[in-house]
């Protein structure tokens, strides 16, 4: 048995529909457009959720909120994670060397999810509170980066 043997069931498939080959295939002469009308003639295209002058679902429905082009994205690293890498002093190239993070964006953030059980040094431009009071209790650093270092 080989790949090139393999066939779909019989009556699965159907052939496609050949228009415009002449009267005696049944879809000859106006080449199953029907005449005249909007969808006769020649370069006829619709716009994406056109409902034939119907107003278009994405007009009908309600619009909330906004969005904020001035948000800012941090990328996010929890003390848990932290707790697992070898070395004792943390900033964002020796996480991304880490694989933690993938880019800094407008900035790190430390959160304090996790358990820390030694002394570590973390540099980040961000850190919750409850971040900063398990690194201070168990002896470490918590250094902010200023806005001029981005």
């Amino acid at each position: 048995m080989n790949l090139s043997d393999i066939r779909p069931p019989k009556g699965q498939t159907h052939a496609k529909k050949r228009i415009g080959r002449g009267m005696g295939s049944g879809h000859g002469k106006t080449s199953a457009r029907g005449h005249k009308g909007q969808h006769a003639g020649t370069g006829f295209s619709q716009k994406r959720g056109f409902e034939g002058g119907q107003m278009p679902l994405h007009r009908r429905l309600p619009k909330r909120g906004f969005t904020n082009i001035f948000k800012k994205q941090y990328a996010i690293v929890n003390l848990g994670r932290l707790e697992k890498l070898d070395g004792d002093t943390f900033n964002a190239d020796t996480l991304i060397a880490a694989g933690l993070i993938h880019k800094v964006k407008d900035g790190l953030k430390v959160l304090g999810t996790g358990q820390l059980t030694r002394a570590i040094t973390v540099e980040a431009h961000l850190f919750s509170k409850s971040a900063v009071e398990k690194i201070e209790k168990a002896g470490g650093k918590a250094l902010v980066i200023g806005a001029e270092q981005k």
